[in-house]
């Protein structure tokens, strides 16, 4: 999963909850408000983490 990360916390008891816990990836927070320019670039800056939670 993919989420910003002021929700690190959520995910984890989530996880603790569901006894699962499933690859994550957490970028910078906040989202919402951020051009298309800043999303890709936020994307650019993650894409490694994201291919080695997807590959591990």
């Amino acid at each position: 999963m993919i989420a910003s990360d002021e929700f690190v916390g959520a995910a984890k008891i989530q996880a603790t909850a569901l006894c699962f816990e499933p690859a994550s990836v957490f970028v910078r927070h906040p989202i919402q408000d951020r051009t298309d320019d800043e999303m890709r670039q936020i994307a650019d800056d993650a894409l490694a983490e994201i291919v080695a939670a997807l590959t591990a």
